[in-house]
């Protein structure tokens, strides 16, 4: 059995206790293990996937509260690498009366930063069907040159690279540099996941709401390198996929949104494991149906729109996409 492998940061998210307050007026919060890779790996291996994360994690209680989730979730961690030289990633969340979120990070640098290319095994992805990364884990050496060297081994072996920006501008130098670092790794990848919120800025034009029309246009733009199919998330409206020959809007169903933490990592997760599971490898990816893709963004609308309803991340996500 084949398996999605994940690269990046796997950190404890700290979720407070009241909501629709900034986080330096929570009094409380709870820690939850997460980190955008790691989420992508409990959403694969919740609807019955095998998945492996490839991180670093410190040598400290917060690294073992990682590994013991991995474990209740069936996530593989036997490429996670532990270190007395730096403590695992933390992360701060607050959430507002929208459900949405507000972060303060504490890796400078944190154990997962500290991956080397040394480290990274090309023999690990012999039975890689998805590779997937995000931007968070680029923004530094030596784990920005581990995610190149994993890249190539993972398209050798003959498996999809699926890349999410995720971006937090507060981890960066300068906007410039994560824009510039996103737009180099954006040509790697065989499907890319873009959120609304994420598309003006990726194509330079910070700030800027585009219609529809605008935005499916801009999309169409982004077909360079080695990509073929492009994820386009709406939030609560819905999401959209595109291929160079077709596309597809889904609207999702209305909920009430508790806590958006990891909805983003369990709608690409999902859709990467119906891609798993309908046997489809990066040379079939640019034939992918309107029906197909109706299809997989429906599921995955239901799936990040269950998410929602709870808090944390991994332990929020379903283990079917319609109970």
């Amino acid at each position: 059995m084949k398996k999605l492998y994940a690269i990046g940061e796997a950190l404890i998210d700290f979720i407070p206790e009241e909501t629709g307050k900034p986080i330096r007026e929570v009094s409380g919060f709870k820690p939850a293990p997460g980190g955008a890779p790691a989420n992508v790996c409990g959403a694969f291996s919740k609807l019955g996937g095998e998945s492996e994360m490839i991180t670093e994690l410190g040598d400290d209680p917060f690294g073992d509260k990682i590994i013991e989730s991995f474990k209740e979730n069936n996530i593989g961690y036997s490429k996670v690498i532990r270190t007395k030289k730096a403590n695992t990633a933390l992360a701060f969340v607050s959430l507002m009366a929208d459900g949405n979120r507000e972060f303060s990070f504490y890796r400078k640098p944190s154990a997962d930063m500290l991956l080397t290319p040394e480290e990274v095994e090309d023999k690990w992805f012999d039975d890689a069907a998805i590779l997937h990364f995000c931007s968070v884990a680029l923004a530094a050496e030596p784990m920005r040159s581990a995610h190149v060297k994993a890249i190539k081994a993972a398209k050798k072996a003959g498996a999809i690279i699926s890349f999410d920006p995720n971006l937090r501008f507060n981890l960066w130098d300068s906007k410039e540099a994560l824009r510039e670092t996103v737009r180099e790794f954006l040509p790697l990848a065989d499907v890319v996941k873009i959120s609304d919120e994420e598309l003006a800025f990726i194509l330079g034009e910070d700030g800027k709401e585009y219609t529809d029309e605008e935005a499916a246009e801009k999309i169409k733009t982004l077909f360079t390198g080695d990509i073929k199919l492009i994820i386009y998330t709406l939030g609560s409206r819905g999401s959209s996929a595109f291929t160079k020959k077709a596309s597809k809007f889904v609207a999702s169903e209305k909920v009430k949104a508790i806590d958006t933490t990891g909805a983003g990592d369990g709608f690409i997760g999902s859709l990467l494991y119906q891609l798993y599971n309908d046997g489809l490898t990066p040379d079939k990816l640019e034939d992918i149906s309107e029906d197909k893709m109706a299809e997989y963004l429906d599921r995955s609308n239901h799936f990040s729109g269950e998410s929602v309803q709870h808090a944390g991340a991994i332990q929020s996500y379903p283990t079917s996409f319609y109970n």
